[in-house]
């Protein structure tokens, strides 16, 4: 149902039930007796323009005006309706926004209008209205008079001749009891009018409800797909686990009947929530409901909480994953679909949480792998070059006073360890920070790398990396990766004496100029069509430079070494304007 009644008719206050001027004290009367004054002459207006419309349209059939005339009064019913709804917002009532209108010219108009019962449900609350809002201003009428005349008996009692009181051929003469007992009469007139406005304002607002309220079923369902989809949406972006849940719970209070929405974790600590919720409801009730089902119970204080189980899919291990809970004000209890969708909202916060927990998980597991790398990387490269550095210094210690020549072999050897160590220590920072690419370049991350297989392999590095290219920093990181690979090979599998590396912009045959990355060996070298594309790394680098938009070529003979080429596309960088 999409039909908020906010503060509702049933109210059980008991202080206010205990006093005789319960009704009048509460601002639902007031505004009661408001919809009452203005219903009546609006339910006059509507049902003038209608009845004048239609006799109007009638009559003028012949004339083939009375078709527009006819058209123009069922206008006037959802018009006149919408009218009604505004009016009933005095009663606390709040209708849901319309479906969107239907599009396709008049004809498709016509026939959607004529085919909603709201239409004629609209049309006959705007029928029976006017006598219905008459009757009651003949029951108010009649107790306000008895109610301005008791109050009026003691001028009656100063000055009887004044206000004569003829009975059949007798005039009345009035006595104090009887002044009194008016009095009386007329205090009761006015704590029974105030019990008859209430009574009105739950009449009205039920004959409202039932005759006014567009189509529940498509309303609900409409801003109940907009709000699965809008779910399903952030539950895939998962990019942010709390405002997933505060959007979750935000969907479902929006689309619901329910005054507020919350999220607990199986412990009850609040994950999210929508809408005010009393402190003294917080926490997991005493009874939780099974996987697909609802418990809908009422609180201390009136008001009805469903509970529902948020459930984490199958692969989680276990189902359970907390409870949503939805709080309802007094008077209003959700149905089966609104549960269902609820449920709906349960499942796909149990989807939020299970991904959260995988890359949590996932974060962790690459965080160990990295860890390890780099344990291996130091392992293998500066703790080796530091442990040479200490055996150089430890023979230049020995020989210094008597072998000037070996002492000075050994502190060459030394310093030459120590750059190789400070190389590699740089090219193991590039590769474990991606954005330094952007910081220093390619060419910079490449020339220390480049140093460091001097340094720790023996080979002979050719580097010819002239200008920094023109790449995108996701370009930069991809030819760093494929660089590194290709070299790595080189050491792992080649047994190569040198290796020339070389980096150039070069014009494609589009007009589209193109960067080129080749790293050649004159090593072994292999045949191509014994090995499958897939080994030497080739799959990982060929997955970069596909990734960013290159191509890669791996050419090799037997004996005659291996090059690996590297072709990316080239960024257009502003030529900036030179004013005359």
């Amino acid at each position: 149902m999409m039909v908020r009644m906010d503060g509702g008719a049933a109210s059980t206050d008991p202080d206010r039930r205990n006093s005789l001027l319960a009704e009048w004290r509460s601002p639902r009367t007031w505004r009661t007796a408001l919809y009452l004054l203005v219903a009546l002459p609006a339910g006059l207006l509507v049902s003038t323009l209608l009845v004048g419309s239609v006799i109007g349209g009638l009559l003028t059939l012949p004339l083939l005006v009375g078709a527009g005339v006819l058209l123009g009064a069922l206008w006037l019913v959802g018009l006149l309706g919408d009218l009604h709804r505004v009016l009933a917002g005095l009663l606390d009532i709040h209708f849901a926004r319309p479906l969107a209108p239907v599009s396709g010219g008049l004809l498709s108009w016509l026939r959607a209008t004529l085919a909603d019962p709201v239409t004629y449900r609209t049309l006959l609350f705007q029928l029976i209205q006017p006598p219905l809002i008459v009757l009651c201003w003949v029951v108010l009428g009649l107790l306000l008079t008895v109610a301005a005349l008791g109050a009026a008996s003691p001028l009656w009692l100063l000055d009887p001749a004044a206000w004569p009181v003829v009975w059949g051929d007798r005039t009345v003469t009035p006595s104090v009891s009887a002044v009194v007992g008016l009095e009386f009469l007329a205090l009761g007139s006015v704590i029974v009018l105030g019990g008859v406005i209430d009574l009105f304002g739950r009449m009205w607002t039920r004959l409202a409800v039932a005759l006014l309220a567009r189509d529940p079923g498509a309303e609900a369902a409409r801003r109940e797909v907009v709000a699965l989809r809008r779910a399903a949406g952030r539950v895939a972006l998962g990019d942010d686990l709390h405002a997933t849940l505060l959007d979750l719970t935000a969907q479902a209070r929006d689309a619901s009947t329910a005054d507020a929405v919350i999220l607990l974790g199986r412990d009850g600590t609040l994950l999210a929530g929508s809408g005010a919720w009393p402190d003294a409801l917080l926490g997991l009730p005493d009874r939780l409901p099974g996987p697909g089902a609802a418990d809908v119970r009422r609180a201390p204080d009136g008001t009805l909480l469903a509970t529902l189980p948020v459930t984490l899919p199958a692969a989680a291990g276990g189902p359970e994953g907390g409870v949503l809970r939805a709080r309802y004000a007094q008077g209003v209890r959700p149905g089966g679909d609104e549960l269902a969708f609820l449920l709906s909202i349960a499942d796909h916060a149990g989807t939020a949480l299970h991904a959260a927990h995988l890359i949590a998980r996932a974060g962790a597991r690459a965080g160990e792998q990295e860890r390890a790398r780099l344990a291996r990387e130091l392992h293998d490269s500066v703790a080796q070059a530091l442990y040479g550095i200490t055996l150089g210094a430890k023979t230049a210690r020995a020989t210094l006073e008597t072998d000037a020549a070996r002492t000075r072999q050994s502190l060459e050897y030394t310093i030459r360890l120590a750059e190789g160590g400070v190389s590699e220590m740089k090219a193991l920072l590039f590769s474990l920070r991606p954005d330094a690419l952007e910081e220093g370049g390619l060419v910079a991350a490449l020339r220390q790398h480049a140093h460091a297989l001097e340094t720790r392999h023996g080979l002979t590095v050719h580097a010819d990396l002239r200008a920094e290219p023109p790449l995108t920093p996701e370009a930069q990181a991809a030819a760093y990766r494929v660089a590194q690979e290709a070299m790595h090979n080189v050491v792992k599998h080649a047994r190569a004496a040198q290796v020339w590396l070389d980096v150039q912009v070069v014009p494609a045959p589009a007009g589209a100029a193109q960067v080129v990355l080749s790293v050649r060996d004159d090593g072994r070298g292999f045949d191509p069509q014994l090995l499958s594309p897939g080994t030497l790394g080739q799959r990982s680098m060929r997955e970069r430079a596909a990734g960013v938009g290159g191509t890669l070529e791996v050419r090799s003979t037997p004996g005659q070494g291996t090059t690996v080429v590297l072709r990316l596309p080239a960024t257009v960088r502003a030529v900036p304007e030179v004013s005359a």
